[in-house]
């Protein structure tokens, strides 16, 4: 392949066998045209403050991919504040059974995950632009999510309060964060609390990253 990633190619190929994904060559070749495509519309729209290739790769294409384990087999998903498609069209190139669904309120930025949908072929990704708050579960495909996840779009209570009523029934909320939020756990709404958290560990970036997977609280067992 030709373009700004063409030389990283390598760099992404030893990042998934690290995470121990086995992706078929044309998987890949679709996580390198994603970003591409970044990169040139990154140029005009300001999708993200990345304008280095290797930081493409470990920044968002591999940062993205460590979830795998924990939403890999969802059936929906819906990425919320996701900018240029961040972790949703990674997953949704990976995962072609799992329907993912951005919420954008940006409109440059959901443009682009269009076009992107559209040059990519992911006909499991759709894109909404709107303000999470203002959507209600029967806009995503199928109704509301197994999973909805985020990557640094807010604070945990805030993520709780804007897109909770997305979750269907025994889902769950994942946030993507970088250093452990003690502090955002420690004010999380009522009716919600931390399930799970995992350490992730992103090939080639040298940055502390976790995920937290918060669910609601079952009636009955609220303090």
């Amino acid at each position: 392949m030709s373009g700004a990633l063409a030389s990283h190619a390598r760099e992404l190929n030893e990042g998934i066998a690290a995470l121990g994904l086995v992706l078929p060559q044309e998987t890949v070749d679709r996580l390198l045209a994603f970003g591409e495509l970044l990169l040139k519309w990154n140029r005009v729209y300001n999708l993200t403050a990345l304008r280095d290739p290797r930081e493409v790769i470990t920044h968002h294409l591999l940062d993205s991919l460590t979830v795998l384990p924990w939403v890999g087999d969802l059936g929906k998903l819906a990425d919320i504040g996701s900018g240029g498609g961040l972790p949703g069209i990674p997953l949704a190139i990976v995962r072609s059974g799992l329907v993912v669904s951005s919420v954008e309120t940006v409109n440059k930025k959901a443009t682009f995950q269009q076009q992107a949908k559209i040059e990519l072929k992911l006909g499991n990704f759709n894109v909404i632009n709107a303000r999470v708050e203002q959507v209600q579960p029967d806009r995503l495909p199928g109704g509301a999510a197994d999973g909805v996840i985020s990557r640094a779009f807010s604070s945990l209570a805030d993520f709780v309060n804007l897109a909770g009523h997305l979750v269907a029934e025994g889902g769950a909320l994942y946030a993507m964060k970088g250093v452990h939020p003690a502090d955002e756990l420690a004010v999380l709404p009522a009716g919600w609390a931390l399930s799970e958290v995992h350490p992730l560990t992103v090939p080639g970036l040298d940055a502390e990253r976790h995920l937290l997977i918060i669910r609601r609280i079952p009636a009955g067992n609220a303090a």
